[in-house]
């Protein structure tokens, strides 16, 4: 099988790794012709043509992309960016079904934070799609360091995916103030309920937050400074401006942008993310301890 990894950012460059030790076909490409020391890239035109192709572009540029570069000629696609479109409010799964049929889809979530994946540190994975035959392919891809599970709940897994950065802001924060294990340990678990209750209102399934996509995801990211996302939130509690930590990360957070989209969400659905909405908050600039307080009522 011919495999094409898009996407040259940390995740995408580990799932090249992990692709290209079991498949020595498998090539990585820019999408923003970004030059990588000691990385041969192939031509975009030449990624297409792949018989899958994994995408790791950023979740507020996809459609954007996907307009410009893509036409889908059969290709099966593994969606592995994690996001909502805060312009439109669209999952990804509403963006890509727009490119591509549902039956070439597939999905990755999971708690795999991408230098560790690098290092073939073991990690487990679940693959999301309506195809069954596609999911378990896909899963025979990876080395033998990740196990991968199969699972046919796209929206459990995709707003896992989304939801778990927003809460990871959240937690950098808790940790930046100081405020304890206890409010921690508080933070995370009340975050994994209002995960499951916005996801159950797009019909996800709820033993998905309680799964690696879910609740593993979301206590990786929420508690250590390899995710981004924590980082943004330890840097915004320290009182440092949020355009000022994005330039030094030199990477994309998504839970920046998805808050925005989760709040846009759950206003028009009438659904209550407090954490969320606090979160959303703080990057326009609230102070941090007001949002605590505001919380604890």
């Amino acid at each position: 099988m011919k495999i094409s990894v898009i996407g040259t950012g940390a995740w995408g460059q580990a799932l090249f790794f992990a692709l290209s030790a079991k498949n020595r076909s498998t090539s990585i490409s820019s999408a923003t012709n970004r030059d990588i020391e000691g990385l041969t890239q192939v031509p975009i035109k030449e990624a297409i043509d792949s018989n899958l192709i994994v995408f790791a572009l950023s979740a507020q540029h996809t459609d954007e992309w996907l307009k410009k570069n893509f036409h889908h000629k059969g290709q099966n696609i593994v969606v592995a960016s994690k996001g909502i479109d805060a312009k439109s409010g669209e999952f990804l799964n509403q963006i890509y079904t727009k490119y591509a049929p549902k039956e070439n889809l597939a999905y990755l979530s999971g708690p795999s934070f991408a230098k560790e994946v690098r290092e073939g540190l073991p990690c487990a994975i679940v693959v999301h799609s309506k195809n069954k035959k596609l999911s378990r392919r896909v899963s025979n891809l990876f080395p033998p360091f990740i196990k991968a599970y199969t699972s046919s709940d796209i929206a459990g897994g995709e707003i896992s995916g989304a939801y778990k950065n927003v809460i990871a802001i959240a937690g950098g924060i808790c940790d930046g103030l100081k405020l304890g294990n206890n409010a921690k340990a508080s933070l995370v678990s009340r975050g994994l309920i209002e995960m499951a209750r916005f996801g159950k209102s797009f019909g996800a399934k709820n033993k998905t937050f309680l799964g690696l996509s879910g609740a593993g995801d979301l206590f990786l990211t929420s508690s250590s400074t390899l995710s981004r996302n924590y980082r943004v939130g330890y840097a915004l509690a320290k009182g440092k401006k949020l355009d000022e930590i994005l330039e030094e990360l030199g990477e994309v957070a998504e839970g920046v942008m998805s808050a925005k989209a989760i709040c846009y969400l759950s206003k028009k659905h009438k659904i209550y993310t407090p954490i969320a909405k606090e979160v959303e908050l703080i990057i326009e600039g609230k102070n941090p301890l007001d949002s605590l307080k505001d919380l604890l009522s």
